[in-house]
């Protein structure tokens, strides 16, 4: 078992690992409680758009240097930005460790070019027309948008053609300004890492960065329980998605919610697979949890043949009501170790145990070990399901149908 190792820097900067000595790499991530829930809806977007600017250069390295001593360094690095948190991440064999965590910390401190900034909104405006192209895409914003109303978590994370076009260097500055503060980040490390040296590293590095106090509105959403319909007459098919309220990231109840989540639409063996995948009602059919920071939905999506779509949405509904009572032992093992094997796949290397190492203290402010979590999934029962479904009912439902034009 790793051993958990925690530092606080003067200005707030939480750094965290799990010290693997015999681990062949090393992983570390920088993450930031900032998203598209912290936005004003005017810069809509602005989060996003800062991930794409961290790379493109600091007062010390051009885009181009910073692109080519990852490379150098052998690193696996990348960057997402969510509607609760941004992560800038890298895995490297355990000597190249020092040079990626300088790296990453340098291009949190973006030089912020007012050219640079010019020519990345043409990027982000050309990703968001990619992703308006696309049916379900379409489908999911509208009905965040609609299902969160006037809260934040209605954001959408690129932005949208108005907010990103309208958006200024200042009003990017100034967002950069409180939400990158120390106190508003996490540095998780994992693999082969020699802790104190590492935090003496990151304190050089990062001592400078003052604090903030950035806080996150945390008023609780009204799920709008509404139903709605949008005509395209670029598709051909039907899609169907249903948004409805769930456990939070931080409730323990979030392990029934993610196994009631696949007995209902997993990608196999799940009630909305053989109720409709099977019988060729419908080609695609899922359900999923999302723990969010003091909230949670569930989503169920379909699509198929648009003569079908009312027949599907009877049949998921039908499905839905049935869940509590379909519920078997059998099931429950065999969803049970399913998730194990996952998650227990997704910590053997240092890069995944950074990941949820990093995630959990963003959202918990504590840590919980692999071991721990398995331990929990493991302590499930059918009465935790039962007893899950009638604290979160899926209701209110808010459901959005897609459909050619007419």
């Amino acid at each position: 078992m790793p051993d958990f190792a925690h530092a606080t820097l003067d200005n707030g900067l939480d750094i965290i690992a799990e010290v693997e000595p015999n681990a062949e790499s090393a992983a570390v991530g920088f993450f930031v409680r900032t998203g598209a829930r912290d936005e004003q809806s005017e810069v809509m977007g602005v989060s996003h758009f800062l991930e794409h600017m961290m790379f493109k250069g600091t007062a010390a390295r051009t885009a181009e240097q910073v692109n080519l001593e990852f490379d150098t360094m052998g690193a696996q690095y990348n960057a997402y930005t969510s509607n609760e948190l941004t992560c800038f991440f890298a895995s490297v064999l355990p000597d190249m460790l020092p040079r990626a965590s300088a790296l990453l910390a340098d291009i949190l401190r973006p030089a912020l070019r007012d050219d640079d900034f010019t020519t990345e909104k043409n990027v982000i405006l050309e990703e968001i027309a990619m992703y308006n192209d696309v049916p379900f895409s379409n489908l999911y914003e509208t009905a965040m948008e609609r299902h969160y109303a006037a809260h934040p978590l209605a954001h959408r994370v690129l932005g949208t053609t108005d907010t990103v076009s309208a958006m200024t260097s200042r009003q990017m500055r100034d967002y950069f300004d409180v939400r990158y503060s120390p106190d508003n980040m996490v540095v998780a490390l994992s693999g082969s890492v020699e802790f104190d040296r590492e935090v003496e590293r990151l304190a050089e590095l990062c001592s400078g960065w003052a604090r903030t106090g950035a806080k996150r509105d945390h008023g609780e959403p009204i799920a709008s329980g509404e139903q709605f319909e949008l005509r395209d007459e670029r598709v051909n098919r039907s899609y169907l998605l249903m948004i409805t309220p769930a456990p939070a990231y931080d409730d323990d109840r979030r392990y029934a919610a993610t196994l009631l989540a696949r007995l209902l639409g997993d990608q196999d063996n799940s009630r909305l697979h053989w109720a409709l995948i099977e019988k060729g009602l419908a080609e695609e059919a899922a359900a999923e949890f999302d723990g969010r920071d003091r909230s949670g939905d569930y989503y169920v999506y379909a699509s198929c043949d648009p003569k079908r779509i009312d027949l599907v949405q009877s049949i998921l509904n039908e499905e839905i009501a049935m869940l509590g009572q379909s519920i078997t032992e059998a099931d429950l093992d065999r969803l049970r170790q399913k998730l194990l094997t996952q998650i227990t796949l997704g910590g053997e290397r240092p890069g995944g145990r950074m990941q949820r190492l990093g995630r959990d203290w963003t959202y918990l402010r504590s840590h919980r070990t692999l071991e721990h979590e398995l331990e929990l999934i493991q302590a499930v029962t059918l009465d935790d399901l039962r007893s899950l479904l009638q604290a979160f009912p899926f209701e209110p439902r808010t459901v959005g149908r897609l459909l050619p034009a007419e």
